[in-house]
Protein backbone atom coordinates (compact mmCIF):
# COMPACT_ATOMS: atom_id res chain seq x y z
CA UNK A 1 0.00 0.00 0.00
CA UNK A 2 1.05 3.46 -1.00
CA UNK A 3 1.85 5.26 2.14
CA UNK A 4 1.05 8.22 1.12
CA UNK A 5 -2.51 7.01 0.89
CA UNK A 6 -2.48 5.28 4.65
CA UNK A 7 -4.00 7.88 7.40
CA UNK A 8 -1.55 8.70 10.45
CA UNK A 9 -1.74 7.85 13.63
CA UNK A 10 -3.78 10.13 15.68
CA UNK A 11 -2.98 10.49 19.22
CA UNK A 12 -4.50 11.84 22.14
CA UNK A 13 -1.97 12.72 24.81
CA UNK A 14 -3.22 12.48 28.53
CA UNK A 15 -1.41 14.25 30.88
CA UNK A 16 -1.08 17.02 33.56
CA UNK A 17 1.90 18.49 32.94
CA UNK A 18 1.98 21.12 30.17
CA UNK A 19 5.85 20.87 29.41
CA UNK A 20 5.13 17.04 28.74
CA UNK A 21 2.24 17.25 26.82
CA UNK A 22 4.45 19.75 24.97
CA UNK A 23 7.33 17.44 24.56
CA UNK A 24 5.30 14.80 23.07
CA UNK A 25 3.86 17.39 20.80
CA UNK A 26 7.56 18.33 19.84
CA UNK A 27 8.81 14.81 19.29
CA UNK A 28 5.36 13.68 16.85
CA UNK A 29 5.91 16.76 14.89
CA UNK A 30 9.09 15.31 13.21
CA UNK A 31 7.14 11.95 12.26
CA UNK A 32 5.15 12.08 9.25
CA UNK A 33 3.13 9.19 9.79
CA UNK A 34 1.45 10.16 13.27
CA UNK A 35 -0.35 13.76 14.23
CA UNK A 36 -0.89 14.18 17.85
CA UNK A 37 -5.01 14.44 17.80
CA UNK A 38 -5.57 16.17 20.81
CA UNK A 39 -4.94 16.74 24.70
CA UNK A 40 -6.35 16.80 28.39
CA UNK A 41 -4.60 17.82 31.02
CA UNK A 42 -7.54 15.17 33.36
CA UNK A 43 -8.30 11.85 32.91
CA UNK A 44 -12.56 13.22 32.98
CA UNK A 45 -11.66 15.36 29.69
CA UNK A 46 -9.73 12.41 28.55
CA UNK A 47 -12.86 10.50 28.27
CA UNK A 48 -14.60 13.12 26.74
CA UNK A 49 -12.01 14.13 24.17
CA UNK A 50 -11.90 10.26 23.35
CA UNK A 51 -15.63 10.06 22.67
CA UNK A 52 -15.54 13.37 20.64
CA UNK A 53 -12.02 12.58 18.64
CA UNK A 54 -11.70 8.63 18.62
CA UNK A 55 -8.31 8.58 18.57
CA UNK A 56 -6.17 5.24 17.52
CA UNK A 57 -3.96 5.91 20.96
CA UNK A 58 -3.96 7.08 23.75
CA UNK A 59 -0.68 8.38 25.63
CA UNK A 60 -2.13 8.53 29.39
CA UNK A 61 -0.29 9.72 32.53
CA UNK A 62 -1.20 7.83 35.64
CA UNK A 63 -1.53 10.06 38.44
CA UNK A 64 -3.30 13.22 37.79
CA UNK A 65 -6.16 15.42 39.76
CA UNK A 66 -9.62 14.33 39.96
CA UNK A 67 -10.00 10.94 37.64
CA UNK A 68 -6.56 9.46 37.43
CA UNK A 69 -4.92 7.18 34.76
CA UNK A 70 -6.19 4.16 35.56
CA UNK A 71 -9.59 5.04 36.52
CA UNK A 72 -10.07 7.16 32.48
CA UNK A 73 -8.75 3.89 31.09
CA UNK A 74 -11.45 1.77 32.80
CA UNK A 75 -14.11 4.25 31.78
CA UNK A 76 -12.66 4.37 28.24
CA UNK A 77 -12.21 0.97 27.55
CA UNK A 78 -15.79 0.39 28.98
CA UNK A 79 -17.19 2.28 26.38
CA UNK A 80 -14.73 1.45 24.00
CA UNK A 81 -12.98 -1.99 24.60
CA UNK A 82 -11.04 -1.67 21.51
CA UNK A 83 -9.01 1.75 22.49
CA UNK A 84 -5.37 1.52 22.60
CA UNK A 85 -3.73 3.09 25.18
CA UNK A 86 -0.22 3.46 26.81
CA UNK A 87 0.65 4.24 30.07
CA UNK A 88 3.56 7.29 30.07
CA UNK A 89 3.95 7.77 33.31
CA UNK A 90 7.52 8.13 35.95
CA UNK A 91 5.83 5.52 38.29
CA UNK A 92 8.01 2.40 37.80
CA UNK A 93 6.66 0.27 40.80
CA UNK A 94 5.67 -3.10 40.05
CA UNK A 95 2.34 -2.40 41.85
CA UNK A 96 1.58 0.90 39.20
CA UNK A 97 2.29 -1.74 36.53
CA UNK A 98 -0.29 -4.41 37.57
CA UNK A 99 -2.99 -1.67 38.26
CA UNK A 100 -2.17 -0.25 34.44
CA UNK A 101 -2.02 -3.74 33.40
CA UNK A 102 -5.51 -4.83 34.96
CA UNK A 103 -7.13 -1.68 33.89
CA UNK A 104 -6.54 -2.22 29.96
CA UNK A 105 -3.38 -0.36 28.46
CA UNK A 106 -1.41 -2.09 25.94
CA UNK A 107 2.01 -0.46 26.28
CA UNK A 108 3.85 0.80 29.81
CA UNK A 109 6.50 3.46 29.01
CA UNK A 110 8.43 5.48 31.60
CA UNK A 111 8.94 9.16 30.86
CA UNK A 112 12.59 9.04 30.85
CA UNK A 113 12.41 6.71 27.66
CA UNK A 114 13.97 7.21 24.54
CA UNK A 115 12.02 9.28 21.70
CA UNK A 116 12.44 6.42 19.62
CA UNK A 117 11.00 4.04 21.81
CA UNK A 118 8.11 6.01 22.46
CA UNK A 119 7.41 6.45 18.52
CA UNK A 120 8.00 2.55 18.15
CA UNK A 121 5.70 1.93 21.36
CA UNK A 122 2.89 4.14 19.16
CA UNK A 123 3.30 2.34 15.83
CA UNK A 124 3.71 -1.46 17.97
CA UNK A 125 0.32 -0.81 20.13
CA UNK A 126 -1.72 0.98 17.06
CA UNK A 127 -0.69 -2.53 15.49
CA UNK A 128 -2.59 -4.33 17.63
CA UNK A 129 0.15 -5.47 19.67
CA UNK A 130 1.27 -5.40 23.56
CA UNK A 131 4.63 -3.12 24.38
CA UNK A 132 6.54 -3.85 27.49
CA UNK A 133 10.02 -1.91 27.52
CA UNK A 134 13.14 -4.42 29.49
CA UNK A 135 13.27 -1.75 32.15
CA UNK A 136 9.37 -2.34 33.16
CA UNK A 137 9.86 -6.02 32.50
CA UNK A 138 12.40 -6.16 34.50
CA UNK A 139 10.70 -4.48 37.95
CA UNK A 140 7.63 -7.15 37.10
CA UNK A 141 10.52 -9.90 37.40
CA UNK A 142 11.83 -8.37 40.40
CA UNK A 143 8.89 -8.85 42.53
CA UNK A 144 7.54 -12.28 40.61
CA UNK A 145 5.48 -13.65 42.17
CA UNK A 146 3.28 -10.97 43.19
CA UNK A 147 1.88 -11.26 46.93
CA UNK A 148 -0.84 -8.11 46.71
CA UNK A 149 -1.76 -6.65 49.96
CA UNK A 150 -5.37 -6.75 51.10
CA UNK A 151 -7.67 -3.81 50.79
CA UNK A 152 -7.20 -3.11 54.75
CA UNK A 153 -3.72 -4.41 54.65
CA UNK A 154 -3.20 -1.16 52.66
CA UNK A 155 -5.05 1.19 54.35
CA UNK A 156 -3.30 -0.28 57.65
CA UNK A 157 0.14 0.76 55.95
CA UNK A 158 -1.53 4.17 54.89
CA UNK A 159 -2.55 5.00 58.27
CA UNK A 160 0.84 3.89 59.89
CA UNK A 161 2.89 5.72 57.34
CA UNK A 162 1.03 8.89 58.77
CA UNK A 163 2.95 8.25 62.04
CA UNK A 164 -0.29 6.18 63.89
CA UNK A 165 0.08 3.66 65.92
CA UNK A 166 -1.89 0.59 66.52
CA UNK A 167 -4.78 2.08 68.80
CA UNK A 168 -5.00 5.12 67.15
CA UNK A 169 -5.35 3.03 63.91
CA UNK A 170 -7.86 0.95 65.64
CA UNK A 171 -9.87 3.98 66.66
CA UNK A 172 -9.71 5.59 62.59
CA UNK A 173 -10.87 1.81 61.20
CA UNK A 174 -13.22 0.64 63.92
CA UNK A 175 -11.25 -2.12 64.70
CA UNK A 176 -9.42 -3.85 68.01
CA UNK A 177 -5.66 -2.91 67.92
CA UNK A 178 -4.98 -6.75 68.19
CA UNK A 179 -6.38 -6.87 64.61
CA UNK A 180 -4.22 -4.01 63.61
CA UNK A 181 -1.10 -5.72 65.01
CA UNK A 182 -2.33 -8.95 62.92
CA UNK A 183 -2.49 -7.01 59.81
CA UNK A 184 0.54 -5.16 60.49
CA UNK A 185 2.55 -8.45 60.84
CA UNK A 186 1.19 -9.67 57.67
CA UNK A 187 2.51 -6.43 55.77
CA UNK A 188 5.91 -6.87 57.41
CA UNK A 189 6.07 -10.72 55.97
CA UNK A 190 4.32 -9.88 52.54
CA UNK A 191 7.10 -7.08 52.09
CA UNK A 192 10.09 -8.85 53.51
CA UNK A 193 10.06 -5.94 55.71
CA UNK A 194 12.24 -5.68 59.27
CA UNK A 195 9.76 -3.24 60.91
CA UNK A 196 7.37 -0.40 59.88
CA UNK A 197 9.70 2.50 58.66
CA UNK A 198 10.88 0.05 56.29
CA UNK A 199 7.74 -1.33 55.19
CA UNK A 200 6.35 1.95 54.06
CA UNK A 201 9.35 2.65 52.42
CA UNK A 202 9.34 -0.31 50.43
CA UNK A 203 5.36 0.33 49.84
CA UNK A 204 6.28 3.70 48.20
CA UNK A 205 8.96 2.25 46.27
CA UNK A 206 6.88 -0.67 44.85
CA UNK A 207 3.67 1.71 44.47
CA UNK A 208 1.43 0.76 46.67
CA UNK A 209 1.65 3.62 48.17
CA UNK A 210 1.83 7.60 46.78
CA UNK A 211 2.31 10.26 49.94
CA UNK A 212 1.63 13.41 48.54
Amino acid sequence: MDDALTPPIRVLCVDDHPLVRKGVASILANEPHIVLAGEADNGGDALEQYRRLTPDVVLMDLRMRGMDGIEATRAIRAEFPDARIIALTSYDGDQDIYRALDAGVRGYLLKETAHTELVNAIVTVHAGRRLMTSDVAGRLSEYFPQVALTTRETEVLELVAKGLGNKEIAGRLGTASGTVKMHVQNVLEKLSASDRTHAVAIAIRRGILHLA
